[in-house]
């Protein structure tokens, strides 16, 4: 593990179709509390999942499948908590599961027949999952549109990458196979172009640098990433110092590759984590609901044109008044 400076981008040059940005299989985690010491696991999953598109049926069908774990081992549905037992589960993708259309308006930054590029806002989670099985931006797109690609099932239509849920900007959608299979492609090769504007804690020592170190999930909180070397993955995110504000730092990263959490994670790592992050953050923080992050820029080739495409969304309001408020300091 090492967090280099000054380092050059090296593309990767092998492709294939594993979308870089968030894994696609949902992991879940939960603790259970001394007061839920011996309830049945399936109640507790229920009601901590706490979805009505999640039945206890279904639950009982992950436990049977294996897909359920406690402190690491298979149980079955009738296993009774212990206080702490840490329940961790690997949420199959539904077989007969059906999107609900819903008229959300989109911030859409640019569309044609293939692509769609929209600002994204803060608060919205990309497609629904356990707990959040509306209100997302797949449930949108479907009223939007009808015509968006089938790669990634019937939960991800048109979805090629995910921004985390309190992050706002842009994301690029597949309105077809063609256009899917060509994103995915460039995001493979890390030729996509992604830059993000974050406001940090302290005051970073270098005006730029390079984190180059493997992120892995945290064996402790399955909810959770870290730097490892165990059961990891490369991650490489260049930074830029944009302004120093007091106990703050403005900064533009641009990932190289695209892990869960890695900005979030990466800049935990070197000491300077994101203002307001409620999963890596600190508790003094900033009047957000979630972490300062911004998906400001993305480009890429057009999947059919193959002409080079690159669009910016400005920093949300919210964002921008929490940094006029420190200016002003």
């Amino acid at each position: 593990m090492s967090s280099n400076l000054y380092n050059e981008n090296e593309n990767v040059a092998e492709v294939d179709l594993e979308l870089e940005h968030d894994e696609l299989e949902e992991q879940l985690a939960f603790t259970a509390a001394a007061e839920q010491a011996g309830e049945r696991i399936d109640k507790f999953i229920t009601e901590s999942v706490n979805d009505p598109a999640i039945s206890r049926t279904q639950v009982q069908e992950w436990i049977k499948s294996g897909a359920v774990t406690v402190n690491g081992a298979v149980v079955k549905a009738n296993y009774k908590l212990s206080s702490g037992d840490e329940v961790a589960i690997r949420v199959p993708e539904p077989t007969d599961a059906e999107i609900v259309a819903e008229p959300i308006p989109l911030n859409v930054v640019y569309e044609d027949g293939d692509v769609i590029v929209i600002n994204k806002p803060r608060g919205m989670v990309v497609h629904p999952a356990p707990g959040h099985s509306t209100g997302t931006v797949v449930n949108a797109l479907m009223h939007h549109c009808k015509d968006l690609s089938g790669i990634n099932g019937m939960l991800r239509p048109g979805i090629v990458h995910r921004i985390d849920k309190d992050t706002s900007g842009l994301l690029m959608v597949a309105k077809n196979d063609l256009a899917h299979l060509s994103l995915a492609a460039q995001l493979k090769e890390h030729s996509v172009t992604r830059k993000y504007i974050a406001l940090v804690h302290d005051n970073l020592q270098h005006d730029q640098g390079t984190i180059d170190a493997p992120l892995g999930r945290d064996t402790k909180d399955r909810k959770m990433f870290v730097v490892t070397d165990r059961n990891s993955k490369h991650a490489v995110t260049h930074f830029i110092v944009l302004e120093r504000l007091n106990d703050y730092t403005l900064v533009e990263l641009q990932l190289e590759t695209g892990r869960t959490h890695q900005i979030r994670v990466h800049m935990k790592y070197i000491g300077h984590p994101l203002a307001g992050d409620p999963v890596y953050g600190r508790n003094k923080t900033v009047a957000l609901k979630g972490q300062a992050l911004h998906a400001a820029v993305i480009g890429f080739v057009h999947p059919r044109t193959g002409a080079y495409m690159q669009f910016e969304a400005p920093i949300p309001g919210d964002m921008e008044h929490v940094l006029n408020s420190l200016r002003l300091r």
